[in-house]
């Protein structure tokens, strides 16, 4: 999609920063604030009251300016959406939950008229069953990745089966076993039980990496071609930490009766020793240079990484020394409002800095160099 088309009869110097109703919308939207954009929200209807009641701007307070009420999130795609969102000159902000309402990645990729800050391409490569994923591009990029099972028969050690939950697909229900046998057994029995989706033999198959779990959130400017590690964040799932809390013999007992489950219900901020971060920066950039390297088919654009993005993954110790391993990549905004709470963006800007805020400056700074369409799709 043509950037120039996206961006005629803006008003550069009004623009508006827009998000979905979920996932990292009060970051984006604080972050807007922080540098004088106006924010708007399009938020689904029955879960609105956080942007249109309890974080509207008014005396001095709150992030959400504007609030677009739709029924289901894919009606972001409607011309009347659509055009309330030109109108106040909106520049998107895409995370994870701007996708994974919608079946076909090419709707939005193709019919979504509004500029996305970011690429509007890259995040298909998040989902597995792509013919280019995220697999694929860690693997171009030299990044050491878990050892994938292409077939279950030649499971030897433990996995974790990546399987989607049954009521909702987006959703992540993994199960780990040691053997084909109970790969069987565990797949057969969550699945009677509608825990996990009816094409659980086709999720992917990954060596169960046992070590420390860190996300590295990353931000590349186009504008200064320079690579920035805003913060270091790990998970916290459900009911998982629920059992972590339990003695070994409580967990025996609770597993009687409650199956583990390991949905995302939030994350903690962490640090790492400075011992790794030269490391760390070392597989970004490996990731940003791998992404400009990506032929159009996959990446029409051809620019590749555009602002924030994360490498997932743990920090296992062998032989003495540290590595870390990957395991899985966001290609947008992450899911953690807490990356101010590390010091790394602090050590480089002088103040701790949210990713919201991040993207905000780097959308100013485009405006005022007249450079905005390096930085949107």
């Amino acid at each position: 999609m043509e950037i120039a088309p996206l961006l005629k009869g803006y008003n550069l110097k009004n623009l508006t920063i827009g998000m979905l109703g979920g996932h990292s919308a009060l970051d984006t939207a604080h972050g807007a604030k922080q540098f004088d954009f106006h924010t708007v929200c399009v938020a689904r209807k029955g879960r609105e009251k956080t942007y249109e009641k309890y974080y509207k701007t008014r005396d001095e307070k709150g992030c959400i300016d504007e609030v677009i009420i739709v029924h289901d999130f894919q009606d972001i795609l409607k011309d009347e959406v659509q055009q309330k969102l030109r109108k106040l000159n909106t520049v998107f902000v895409h995370s994870r939950y701007f996708w994974v309402y919608f079946k076909d990645f090419a709707r939005v990729e193709d019919e979504f008229q509004v500029p996305i800050v970011g690429s509007r391409h890259l995040l298909r490569l998040e989902e597995r069953d792509q013919f280019f994923n995220q697999y694929h591009l860690l693997k171009k990029a030299g990044i050491r990745t878990p050892r994938v099972f292409e077939k279950s028969k030649d499971i030897d050690r433990p996995v974790i089966v990546k399987a989607s939950e049954a009521m909702r697909g987006y959703e992540r229900a993994f199960f780990i076993v040691s053997s084909v046998k109970e790969y069987e057994k565990t797949g057969k029995k969550l699945e009677k039980a509608r825990k996990i989706s009816k094409e659980w033999r086709q999720a992917p198959i990954e060596e169960f990496i046992v070590g420390a779990p860190v996300n590295f959130n990353f931000f590349y400017s186009p504008l200064t071609g320079e690579l920035e590690l805003l913060g270091t964040d790990t998970r916290r799932q459900t009911n998982l930490d629920g059992f972590l809390r339990m003695t070994a013999e409580d967990q025996m007992t609770a597993l009687k009766h409650f199956p583990l489950k390991m949905i995302e219900t939030g994350h903690i901020a962490c640090t790492v020793k400075e011992s790794l971060l030269e490391r760390a920066f070392e597989l970004g950039e490996k990731f940003v240079k791998a992404t400009q390297a990506l032929p159009k088919k996959i990446d029409p654009g051809g620019k590749g990484i555009i602002g924030p993005f994360a490498l997932q993954g743990a920090v296992v110790a062998e032989e003495g020394r540290e590595d870390i391993i990957i395991f899985d990549v966001s290609f947008r905004i992450p899911g953690s409002p807490g990356t101010a709470a590390t010091p790394y963006s602090g050590y480089l800007h002088g103040s701790s800095m949210s990713m919201g805020e991040r993207l905000a400056m780097e959308v100013r700074r485009a405006v005022e160099e007249k450079r905005l369409e390096e930085i949107v799709t």
